[in-house]
């Protein structure tokens, strides 16, 4: 039984690299994509749009309907959808079809990152939750950094071998779906305590951390261009410093909030986070822009794995509901730090550094408002 565990462990560790891996991995073939398609590169950048507007809407009712049909047999179908909707971008005779793949893609990873994540407390004694959802996000760290990789490479012979690597690692992965179906006699999780206070102020600091933090990946990539001159590489090459403290640091995050607590290390990691974004407008050379985004990472999986591990405790009788819910918040503010940082950054760089490090001072504050609400007993 245990062997059967640390296999299904590690199942749901390998399947927290594909919801990243299917979203990341268009970003580098999209001349390809639009040479083959027939259409723009503009319109084939589209696809990305596609992918994450339906995986932040479905995060709010998933994990709450993947409790009510049992966790394996949810993620299964899901993994089942991700083969198809993977085999029909691969065929795409034209730019809709390979955008309705990449929707059924987006909206197939809704019903996966959030209910592996809750199938850890299924899996993992409570002394060892932290660590091991800081190895969940070290995996998502992982498939983040390294879907461009493969994308280029698959781009360099036919783009479309990327989502055959998808639609075959995911068809594998459907064989060993997390532990968790419905039990005779349970009722369905409910709905309402998912509107609590609680609920809300993870949320909102889940919302800040990517809207200040984790989305702004355009941001210093536009800041290297315009202000350090450095091309398209070298901002690429600063860029993955992020993801990779992410993925190195992740087990020992999980750690530290296992031992001091989730809201006192997501404040650590909101308010040094903060003034890290903040002087990224005063940098004067790429080496510096990439050791403060770097460090700005590390930051970043610290409040990240620190939100993760507080969701996993806030609502007992609906675990994946809570943990869907605030992911889709993340990654809401994700897609809203666009509109949020371009016309502040058309006004000034430095500004728009400070404001969006200043953003995630709130996060801090949302887990400071937390004190007597829950926050899972330090282990001594």
């Amino acid at each position: 039984m245990a062997d059967v565990s640390r296999v299904r462990l590690v199942a749901v560790y390998a399947g927290a690299t594909i919801g990243p891996l299917a979203g990341g991995v268009v970003a580098p073939m999209l001349p390809q994509l639009s040479e083959t398609l027939h259409t723009s590169v503009m319109e084939a950048a589209s696809s990305v749009t596609a992918y994450f507007v339906p995986f932040a809407l479905l995060q709010l009712v998933s994990g709450t309907l993947g409790e009510r049909w049992g966790l394996r047999r949810t993620v299964r179908a899901a993994y089942v959808v991700f083969v198809v909707a993977s085999l029909g971008c691969m065929v795409a005779p034209n730019l809709g079809v390979f955008l309705a793949g990449r929707a059924v893609l987006g909206a197939a990873n809704a019903f996966t990152s959030p209910l592996l994540l809750a199938s850890l407390g299924d899996l993992v004694p409570r002394e060892r939750l932290g660590r091991a959802i800081g190895m969940y996000a070290s995996c998502m760290s992982g498939g983040q950094s390294f879907s461009p990789l493969i994308g280029g490479l698959a781009a360099g012979v036919d783009w479309r071998l990327a989502f055959a690597v998808v639609a075959v690692a995911s068809a594998m992965l459907a064989f060993l779906p997390p532990m968790g179906e419905p039990r005779p006699g349970v009722e369905a999780p409910p709905w309402r305590p998912l509107l609590s206070g609680k609920m809300a102020l993870l949320s909102t600091g889940a919302l800040v951390s990517f809207l200040g933090g984790a989305g702004l990946p355009f941001l210093v990539a536009l800041y290297a261009h315009d202000f350090l001159s450095a091309s398209p590489e070298m901002a690429g090459l600063a860029l993955v410093g992020f993801g990779l403290a992410g993925l190195a640091l992740g087990p020992f995050w999980g750690t530290v909030c296992d031992r001091i607590g989730g809201r006192a290390a997501g404040v650590i990691g909101a308010v040094t986070g903060a003034g890290l974004v903040a002087v990224m407008g005063l940098t004067g050379s790429m080496g510096s822009l990439a050791a403060c985004w770097t460090i700005a990472g590390a930051a970043s999986s610290l409040l990240t794995v620190s939100l993760q591990h507080l969701t996993m405790a806030a609502v007992p009788g609906n675990r994946a509901g809570a943990v869907s819910v605030v992911s889709a918040f993340r990654f809401a503010g994700s897609a809203l730090a666009p509109t949020a940082w371009l016309p502040l950054y058309h006004n000034g760089s430095v500004l728009t550094f400070a404001a969006a490090g200043a953003s995630q001072l709130i996060a801090a504050a949302a887990l400071l408002c937390l004190r007597g609400r829950h926050d899972p007993a330090p282990v001594r």
